[in-house]
């Protein structure tokens, strides 16, 4: 069991990427990132299978990218929703400014 671990430091290279674009809220980053997370597990779990790497490591990583995952989804729904609020906020503002703009050309009149 004392195969290559340049997977599982790939792995860890990618945890602490999520781990900064998590921090830095870029959710861009984590969505790229995101996209890379099974292309990252699947030769460690090769690995894993083929008896090259233990099970303690591996489950230790996954484990810490599972919490990364979980907390990217929840900031990102967060985001959204903080989105959202932020529109709903402009178009009461943007219909605000259409109601006075209306008033005032009535009375011009």
């Amino acid at each position: 069991m004392t195969g290559t671990p340049n997977h599982l430091k790939v792995m860890d290279q990618l945890i602490e990427a999520l781990a900064g674009a998590l921090a830095d809220k870029d959710w861009d980053r984590l969505a790229e990132l995101n996209s890379q997370v099974k292309a990252t597990v699947e030769p460690v779990m090769a690995q894993l299978e083929a008896g090259e790497v233990s099970v303690e490591p591996v489950r230790e990583r996954l484990e810490r990218l599972q919490t990364f995952c979980d907390a990217a989804s929840d900031g990102a729904a967060e985001s959204r929703q903080e989105a959202e609020q932020a529109l709903k906020g402009v178009n009461r503002n943007k219909n605000a400014a259409r109601a006075y703009q209306s008033v005032s050309t009535n009375r011009s009149k």
